[in-house]
């Protein structure tokens, strides 16, 4: 006799209990997947970014501006590699709902501090070369539907130009892509250059600096050192790992991870009930058939494996289908710029395999001890 049969028919011997409880499990997976997806995009960029980099901001607020002056002084400081400064320039395109993050940059310094920003290499000379260029990341580039070439209207809410005229426009001069997945493909950078000499007010300042690092073990020490170069001055200075200001920046929402985490574990705990239930009313209702089983041969241990194999393969299929769903459906949601890049990360992914698994061993184990210890004669009595 082999299991599959076997299978099959305990499984569809209450169809719809059965179907209740994969679509119980699917739609839990589900969840996982979409809640997943939120916490890596609330968190995004704090995985990859590094320790090797600093983050440089006026003391009192990120709004507040340094001087560019402070460049030179910073490249100079021991254990530092190289620096580059931001401007935070906060412009939308046609209209106020299409918001992205645009920064004016040094473009070679830009693509030296970030080597996961790929950018083609005549895209990038194009964009060293091209005073009024600019660059995006892939994902708004597809959203708008832009390609290189294109000339980018943006309408400025804080820089004014010097003609006292809030439009600016920009040469798109290329797409970059992540290295890897998590990257943030939204950006958009121009040259600080045009952006310092079009402005109206503001000339010779920045928002903030990124500082790479020879040795990370020492980026307290290095960040230390930075703010007392700039101490007493009238635009003192506070210096964080990049690690820790990205998730700073994303604490401000919440602790979303604790509370992600939290909605998980309740949608688990009840599905896991539900699963449990259904396999034990499944056992309960084959006591006679399995007696007769164990008369024709069936060992204790075969018994045992039976129950638990029916149970992982409800949980496998709903878990399975569940996960799939959400990462076919996750990247297609809207999201209206809240949450870009906006994806299951594949280590959720894996470990929501590892929950699928568990799920299935643990609310199939009970009824299969149950079935195991099962007495041929009392069995058959209860039947």
């Amino acid at each position: 006799m082999k299991f599959l049969p076997l299978l099959w028919h305990s499984l569809f011997r209450r169809k719809v209990r059965t179907i209740f409880t994969l679509l119980a499990v699917l739609v839990a997976f589900m969840l996982y997947g979409f809640l997943a997806a939120i916490q890596a995009a609330f968190g995004m960029g704090v995985e990859l970014a590094g320790n090797e980099r600093l983050v440089l901001i006026h003391k009192v607020s990120i709004i507040q501006l340094l001087p560019e002056s402070y460049l030179q002084q910073i490249r100079s400081t021991p254990g530092v590699v190289d620096a580059c400064h931001q401007t935070w320039f906060g412009g939308i395109y046609q209209d106020p709902k299409n918001f992205f993050m645009q920064t004016p940059v040094d473009p070679d310094c830009l693509l030296r501090m970030y080597p996961e920003f790929k950018l083609p290499e005549a895209q990038k000379k194009a964009w060293l070369a091209d005073r009024q260029g600019a660059i995006v990341g892939r994902v708004t580039a597809e959203k708008y539907g832009w390609k290189v070439g294109d000339r980018i209207p943006i309408q400025a809410t804080i820089w004014r130009k010097k003609d006292n005229s809030l439009n600016w426009e920009f040469n798109l001069d290329g797409i970059y892509t992540g290295a890897e997945e998590g990257t943030d493909e939204t950006q958009f950078f121009f040259h600080y250059k045009y952006f310092d000499e079009s402005r109206l007010f503001g000339a010779g300042s920045v928002g903030w600096y990124v500082v790479r690092i020879a040795d990370a073990s020492k980026a307290a020490q290095i960040a230390q050192a930075l703010d007392r170069q700039f101490a007493n001055s009238p635009a003192e200075t506070k210096t964080t790992t990049e690690k820790a200001f990205v998730q700073a920046f994303a604490n401000q929402v919440g602790n979303i991870a604790l509370i992600v985490r939290s909605i998980i574990a309740m949608a688990f705990f009840i599905i896991l009930l539900v699963t449990a239930n259904t396999m034990a009313e499944s056992v309960r209702e084959r006591t006679s058939e399995l007696a007769v089983l164990k008369t024709l041969g069936f060992t204790d241990r075969r018994v045992l494996v039976l129950v638990l194999v029916e149970s992982c393969l409800i949980a496998g299929v709903g878990g399975l289908l569940g996960l799939g769903l959400a990462g076919l459906m996750v990247p297609r949601i809207p999201t209206a710029n809240m949450l870009p890049n906006l994806f299951v990360p594949t280590s959720s992914l894996g470990l929501g395999l590892a929950f699928v698994l568990g799920l299935g061993m643990v609310s199939g184990i009970f009824p299969a001890l149950g079935a195991m210890r099962l007495r041929i004669v009392d069995a058959l009595r209860r039947g």
